[in-house]
């Protein structure tokens, strides 16, 4: 089993990250704030404008740990890598795979993320103290089983991504029933709105979703796979489209944990800003609220059914990539998702 590796996050603006030895050293106002050992961290995330040595840039590059740069709001804009590995021939079969097999693939994606999701929404049905909310809840885990079953009739990509979109559209109209009464003024939920975000809900689910692809592409990448060249997502010039397609399945995963932020009261209002034109971002203490929730969060251990053995969270992306790679090289048959229990 790999070992899980910590994730760096930077994000005090004005910051100087440099080489100290074998350890990567902070330095706020020309005080050393922390210093980290090099073989603890699997990647560096900075945010906004923050400078790092051209020395600490090229050890990272040679150790194949990744620096992934997001500006102040948490927005990607670049990613720093070493060069290319892994094994030529498991790309060649994931580029043969994928104009010959994605059908099935993007429909196990799909399959995965409704699953959760139907979970994810039946866990808030039982636990949900409103008769009003627990029947809508109990409705909405009926839609999504229908989804499902749809899914194994589909003969073509498109209609796959249709019941994706479709189902993502039904599930989110849970999250209204399944934040707590008294937050939901603070953290209204209509609709799913990206770039920009325009409630708290959006802000905060769309920023974790940014931690969870940069999760999902090193992942991939760590195994040897091509992250650009997905199944379920089209491929598009500098899209991710794999990491994408395998963070599908652990979507879910991430609004529990938004949810359990707000139900929790660990985030308010005051952790928000809202911009001129209604865009909505964390603000700085309430980003720091939720990457230190992230990392807890990957640090604990769950189940793996197919392994039949307990993975830290933060390791399950790399797990499914492996078996991934393990379906595109023929050695196994059928691509089984991450499922929640």
């Amino acid at each position: 089993m790999r070992h899980l590796l910590n994730t760096l996050y930077v994000m005090t603006q004005g910051a100087y990250l440099h080489l100290e030895g074998e350890t990567l050293a902070v330095e706020i106002e020309r005080q050393k704030r922390l210093q980290v050992p090099l073989h603890h961290l699997g990647s560096v995330v900075i945010f906004g404008d923050i400078m790092v040595s051209p020395a600490a840039l090229h050890r990272c590059a040679d150790d194949g740990r990744g620096v992934v740069l997001l500006d102040r709001r948490g927005r990607f804009k670049a990613r720093l890598e070493g060069p290319l590995s892994g094994n030529i021939l498991l790309r060649q079969a994931q580029h043969r795979v994928a104009a010959t097999q994605a059908l099935e693939l993007a429909r196990a994606f799909v399959a995965g993320k409704l699953r959760n999701a139907r979970q994810i929404v039946l866990r808030g049905a039982r636990d949900s103290g409103n008769e009003l909310d627990r029947e809508a809840l109990r409705q909405i885990v009926r839609l999504l089983a229908g989804h499902i079953r749809r899914l194994s009739s589909v003969a073509t990509l498109d209609e796959v991504r249709g019941i994706e979109g479709d189902g993502a559209r039904v599930y989110f109209s849970a999250m209204l029933h399944l934040v707590r009464a008294d937050a939901r003024e603070v953290f209204p939920f209509e609709r799913r709105t990206r770039r920009p975000p325009l409630n708290r809900f959006n802000a905060l689910i769309s920023f974790i979703y940014t931690l969870l692809v940069h999760d999902c592409r090193t992942a991939v990448e760590g195994v040897g796979l091509d992250s650009q060249l997905g199944f379920l997502h089209a491929v598009r010039p500098g899209r991710p489209a794999l990491a994408l397609d395998l963070m599908e399945e652990f979507r879910p995963m991430v609004d529990r944990l938004a949810l359990t932020l707000i139900n929790r009261g660990q985030l308010a209002e005051k952790d928000f800003e809202v911009r001129p034109g209604g865009a909505v971002y964390l603000s700085d203490p309430g980003r720091k609220t939720v990457l230190t929730a992230y990392q807890q969060r990957k640090q604990e251990e769950i189940n793996h059914a197919l392994l039949q053995q307990p993975v830290p969270v933060g390791l399950l992306p790399h797990v499914q990539a492996r078996l991934l790679a393990r379906v595109l090289r023929g050695d196994v048959e059928g691509y089984l998702p991450f499922l929640i229990r």
